[in-house]
């Protein structure tokens, strides 16, 4: 979330940058300055009312020990109103300061300067496409008549397992599936990630320290028993890791990948856009996480731009990056890229990977510090992206690879599956 002290300081540009999100944000940003005006104020009386505490007990303790009980007794009445009076501050405190931090919850992170003003991806820019758009035979299929026509996926047997978007991949489905993973793995790993292997299943402070809660709250499976949220992406436990850490300068930067299934309820999606594996409840996905310091962040987001870049160029997949627009641009993030690949079969661009920067926004959740050179706490930037996200770009495999008498796998797999073709 927003710092208060951020929001006091450049309060007309953060009014100006939210306006890019299309939300007027001028009562919310005056609402956080009043309250944390009053919680100032709350926090000085009861520093005063500790303070001519502790001095009435001094003196009291002065006056027993000179044998002045009498005066002493009289003197000790007076502490007990002190006491109930910073009782009542204390609440009064702690109700305002609550009250701030829900409001904070609400105010989505600051675009960078140079996001777009937009309403929604039709307004994202594209500024990068690489690779040629294959021309298929003639009878071409999408992915969900391949997966049928050579059994590798089974939609309907998931259906009737569990529901809608949650499928079944087989024998060499299965096999290829689990050498992208493998592959997206040993990419990250070789160029510096930690590979982590992190819960399924977070508690409501891991979801509060990303952003999931409170802006995502209708699109996550929760377990109301137990209070336990199934991830929508490997990023809330992956960046949850540094929750409540305070590192040293020399520790930064930090960069983590970890592979896990991820959930979504994805509530309202319907049609033929979300056909087969383009929208799923529960997907695989490879994600990598960094902690930077706040000179470096942007520098790092462009290395993962061409981290993400260098895996595509290898899988031999036409792709192209927008950058967000303000609209578009997710809660937490300052900047957002996202990458999709084309769909020859479907003749459309399928979303395989965002990758963001959520500059101190996250950390300031997170309370996520680092004790910089000149000795001071200083929050930490978070980036995140996926690499990749699995559905997508099995898709595309199936699609964009498919001939007269099969499916050619990308050579760069081959090593990892073991067969050359389906």
């Amino acid at each position: 979330m927003l710092q208060v002290a951020f929001i006091r300081d450049h309060k007309e540009d953060v009014i100006k940058r939210l306006a890019k999100r299309n939300i007027d944000a001028t009562q919310m940003i005056e609402d956080a300055i009043s309250l944390d005006e009053e919680r100032k104020q709350l926090q000085t009386n009861l520093d005063n009312t500790l303070a001519e505490s502790n001095t009435l007990s001094k003196e009291i303790g002065m006056l027993y020990k000179s044998g002045k009980a009498s005066e002493a007794n009289v003197l000790k009445e007076k502490t007990a109103q002190f006491k109930e009076d910073s009782k009542a501050l204390g609440d009064k405190l702690n109700a305002k300061s609550e009250e701030l931090t829900q409001l904070l919850y609400k105010i989505p992170n600051v675009p960078h300067e140079s996001v777009a003003k937009g309403n929604s991806e039709e307004d994202n820019e594209e500024i990068y496409s690489e690779g040629d758009i294959p021309k298929l035979h003639e009878g071409a299929l999408p992915h969900w008549e391949l997966a049928k026509k050579y059994d590798i996926i089974d939609f309907e047997l998931g259906n009737k397992i569990a529901g809608a978007g949650f499928p079944v991949y087989k024998g060499k489905g299965a096999k290829l599936q689990r050498a992208l993973i493998a592959y997206f793995l040993d990419k990250n790993t070789n160029a510096g990630y930690t590979e982590y292997q992190l819960p399924l299943l977070v508690n409501e402070a891991s979801c509060y320290g990303t952003g999931q809660l409170p802006d995502k709250e209708g699109q996550m499976y929760h377990d109301s028993r137990d209070d336990l949220y199934l991830i929508p992406t490997a990023e809330v436990p992956g960046t949850n890791v540094f929750r409540d850490v305070l590192l040293a300068e020399t520790d930064l930067p930090i960069g983590i990948t970890g592979y896990t299934p991820c959930f979504r309820r994805e509530a309202g999606s319907y049609g033929a856009h979300v056909r087969g594996l383009n929208r799923l409840h529960q997907f695989d996905k490879v994600e990598i996480i960094r902690v930077e310091h706040p000179n470096n962040s942007y520098k790092a987001f462009d290395g993962m731009i061409a981290h993400v870049k260098d895996i595509l160029a290898e899988l031999k997949l036409p792709y192209r990056i927008l950058r967000l627009c303000g609209g578009d641009t997710g809660f937490p993030a300052a900047m957002t890229y996202d990458f999709e690949l084309f769909s020859t079969a479907q003749d459309r661009w399928l979303e395989i990977s965002s990758v963001s920067n959520f500059e101190s926004y996250q950390a300031n959740r997170l309370r996520l510090r680092f004790k910089n050179s000149n000795g001071k706490n200083e929050l930490a930037h978070t980036l995140n992206g996926s690499s990749l996200a699995l559905p997508r770009v099995l898709a595309g495999i199936l699609e964009n690879y498919q001939t007269e008498d099969g499916i050619n796998i990308p050579e760069v797999l081959i090593p990892y599956t073991g067969f050359d073709k389906i």
